[in-house]
């Protein structure tokens, strides 16, 4: 049976139109035609022959693409990749039935990421570090990453040796690395349990290769410089494994706009603030009020503080706001609002804030359906929602990034 493809889902895939229902084809586009067996199933992704290639297809930019499944959209030509990023964002407000002017896609360039995520497995005698393949526990090995920063790309080696002393038999490693001003973070989770002589080359290898940290399971097993970060000339060290913008550049973009509509606010608190990447900022300009659930995150950013001159009183306080959002007579002392929580969203937060007439409001969300749900919940308090930025920081994947600004009189 031939279909045509008509869009994009949401996650990338191109959707047909079949007797049964529609089908989600991985790795093409609108206007291609591709083969499928006449029995597909609505709603699955069947096996297909592409008949007919769009004048927007290109050739992809890494060799691994459509094995390892960290991307889906490197054969889209850029116009209808950044299209398709920020109607992400504009689909997402209208089913919530939010009015908003949706700014261009701020776009992210290749070999940009500072944050990558690797897998480690065992087949046989030999060790696989990569990507999990798209909807599949199977690990991809890799030799290059066009997304990741270059120093990431070239440590892949080294990351192969490491993965091969602390990989467990029976389940998968985990390497977060991150690239800092003093060189790579390298966090493993799920690692064995290391023996003297394990441990020992474990940190003889991460000396060598000039790592700046390496934890193994939370643990630090050796630290040759503290591995910092630099949110706008003020030094943080994360603890290991903690959240990070995974672009320094999107994260600059957010920041940007976070603090122009916050501008001239003297208190200000930042909810899920991770290790200080608004709250920092925001600090040289307005006291802050800091509220996080990792106590290791707000230890960092308070030692960042303490640290740098010239800033703003900095509070924290250790909550899980999704089990416990702040009440909304606790914000009134505030005037300015940020939050940028997980995917999950912030809809009892967001309850809390509609009534607490909190005079600005930033709402910053890699999930543009919980933000729109969140946003909605905001406008329908009493706030105006003055427009919406679409940041790229995962480059040829499906996930976007968003600032939403908004604003109410008291």
């Amino acid at each position: 049976m031939r279909v045509t493809i008509e869009s994009l889902g949401a996650k990338g895939d191109g959707t047909a139109r079949t007797p049964a229902g529609p089908v989600f084809l991985p790795f093409t586009l609108p206007g291609e035609v591709a083969e499928i067996d006449a029995a597909a199933e609505g709603g699955a992704h069947p096996a297909y022959a592409l008949v007919e290639e769009a004048p927007d297809r290109r050739a992809p930019a890494c060799p691994h693409f459509g094995q390892c499944g960290g991307c889906d959209l490197q054969h889209a030509n850029e116009e209808l990749y950044r299209a398709f990023k920020r109607e992400l964002v504009v689909s997402a407000l209208e089913r919530a039935g939010v009015g908003a002017e949706v700014a261009p896609l701020v776009a992210c360039p290749p070999r940009s990421r500072r944050r990558v995520t690797l897998t480690a497995v065992r087949a046989g005698n030999r060790v696989l570090l990569g990507y999990n393949a798209a909807r599949s526990n199977r690990v991809v090995a890799i030799e290059t990453c066009p997304i990741a920063l270059p120093a990431i790309e070239a440590a892949l080696p080294f990351l192969q040796k490491l993965a091969g002393i602390l990989i467990d038999r029976k389940r998968p490693l985990k390497l977060l690395v991150t690239a800092t001003t003093a060189g790579l973070d390298v966090s493993a989770t799920d690692a064995s349990r290391l023996s003297d002589k394990a441990r020992q080359q474990a940190i003889g290898l991460t000396l060598e290769a000039g790592i700046a940290r390496l934890a193994v399971d939370g643990e630090i097993l050796v630290k040759a410089r503290p591995p910092l970060v630099d949110f706008a000339g003020v030094a943080v060290e994360p603890p290991p494994g903690a959240f990070l913008q995974a672009v320094e550049s999107a994260e600059t973009a957010m920041a940007e706009l976070v603090l122009s509509h916050l501008s001239g606010a003297k208190r200000v608190v930042d909810y899920f603030s991770g290790c200080g990447t608004f709250s920092l900022r925001l600090a040289r300009h307005a006291a802050v009020h800091a509220v996080e659930s990792e106590a290791a995150a707000l230890e960092a950013q308070d030692a960042a503080h303490r640290r740098s001159t010239g800033l703003k009183p900095l509070s924290s306080e250790r909550r899980d706001l999704a089990r416990r959002p702040v009440p909304a007579k606790e914000m009134k002392r505030f005037d300015g609002i940020v939050f940028d929580p997980p995917r999950a969203g912030a809809e009892g937060l967001s309850r809390e804030i509609a009534g607490s007439g909190v005079p600005r409001v930033a709402a910053v969300s890699c999930n543009p359906v919980t933000l729109a749900r969140d946003i909605r919940i905001l406008v329908d308090g009493g706030y105006r929602l003055l427009g919406v930025t679409p940041i790229d920081q995962f480059l040829w994947s499906h996930h976007v990034e968003a600032v939403a600004l908004l604003t109410r009189d008291r």
